[in-house]
C-alpha cells in the first residue's frame, strides 16, 4: 500500500499552485467566483475583479475561509485600461502575478439582422480587446517567474457551434478561441495560454432557463450528459490548465460542454 498511496499524493501535488498569484476577471459570481475559489482552495491569493463590491466581498470571504488571501477591485472591464491595470495591482499586493484567467465578457443574443456594427464592436472589445489588454499588462510580470505563468481565457460552446441569435457573441467567442492559439504561439515556451469553452452552466446567467422546468428538461435532454454543469465542473478545468498538472498543454481550447455537437437551447428566431 504505501508506494501506491505515495504515488498518489505525487500525482494530486501537481494540482497545487500554492503561493501562486493568480487574477480573475468577472469574479463577482458564477463561473469567475468559482475559479477564484478553487484557486485559493489549491493554495493561491487571487486578485478579484468584477461591478459589484457585494459580490466580490462574499467571493473574497470564502477565498478567507479557504485559508488564502483575496485582494478586490471593483471596476468597470469592459474598459480595457481597467482590465490591463489588473495586473500591476496584482505585483503590488501580492508581489507577483503566475496565473490570469480573463473570464468577463458577453454579449446579449439578438436576431442577425437587428445586429448593428454598433453592436460588433461592442462584442468584440469586451471579449477579445480586454482580453488582450490584460495579456499584454501581464506578460512582463509573468516573464519574471522561472516558471513563467498561465494564461486562461474564457470562450464558449457558441463560438464553435451555429445558433440562431449568436451572430455577435458567437463571432467574438470564436475570436477569442483563436486569440489564444496565436497568443501561445508567441508566448512559448514560457508562458501557457489555454482557453475553456463552457456549455449551459447553472449560474445566474441561466435563472431563467433553469426557473422554466421544460425549458431545463429540453436543455438537458439535449445534453449528452443530461444535466447543465455546475460551476465547479469549468473551475476544475481552470485548476488544471493553471497548474503544473497542465504544464504540456497550449495553445489549447477544453471543451466543458457535457459532451453537446449541435446548441442544446434554441432561441425562438422564426424564419425570415
Amino acid at each position: 500500500m504505501g508506494p501506491a498511496w505515495h504515488a498518489l499524493g505525487v500525482i494530486l501535488d501537481r494540482f497545487r499552485i500554492d503561493d501562486k498569484v493568480a487574477v480573475v476577471t468577472g469574479a463577482g459570481r458564477g463561473l469567475g467566483a468559482a475559479i477564484a475559489v478553487a484557486f485559493a482552495e489549491a493554495g493561491a491569493d487571487v486578485v478579484i475583479s468584477a461591478r459589484t463590491q457585494a459580490d466580490l466581498d462574499m467571493v473574497a470571504a470564502r477565498v478567507f475561509a479557504a485559508g488564502r488571501r483575496a485582494h478586490v477591485v471593483v471596476a468597470d472591464l469592459s474598459d480595457p485600461a481597467s482590465a490591463a491595470g489588473l495586473a500591476q495591482t496584482a505585483v503590488d499586493e501580492f508581489g507577483r502575478l503566475d496565473i490570469v484567467v480573463n473570464n468577463v465578457g458577453g454579449a446579449m443574443p439578438r436576431p442577425l439582422l437587428d445586429t448593428t456594427p454598433e453592436h460588433l464592436v461592442e462584442a468584440f472589445t469586451f471579449n477579445v480587446t480586454t482580453a488582450h489588454a490584460l495579456v499584454t499588462a501581464a506578460v512582463p510580470r509573468l516573464l519574471d517567474n522561472d516558471d513563467g505563468g498561465s494564461i486562461i481565457n474564457m470562450t464558449s460552446t457558441m463560438g464553435r457551434l451555429p445558433g440562431r441569435a449568436f451572430a455577435a457573441y458567437g463571432t467574438a467567442k470564436a475570436a477569442l478561441a483563436h486569440y489564444t492559439r496565436l497568443a501561445a504561439m508567441d508566448l512559448n515556451p514560457k508562458i501557457r495560454v489555454n482557453g475553456i469553452a463552457p456549455g449551459a452552466i447553472a449560474t445566474s446567467a441561466l435563472d431563467i432557463v433553469a426557473a422554466d422546468e421544460d425549458m431545463r428538461n429540453a436543455i438537458e435532454n439535449a445534453t449528452p450528459m443530461r444535466r447543465l454543469g455546475d460551476p465547479e465542473d469549468v473551475a476544475a478545468a481552470a485548476l488544471y490548465l493553471a497548474s503544473p498538472a497542465g504544464a504540456y498543454v497550449t495553445g489549447k481550447i477544453l471543451e466543458v460542454d457535457g459532451g453537446i455537437i449541435a446548441p442544446n437551447l434554441d432561441l425562438p428566431i422564426p424564419d425570415l
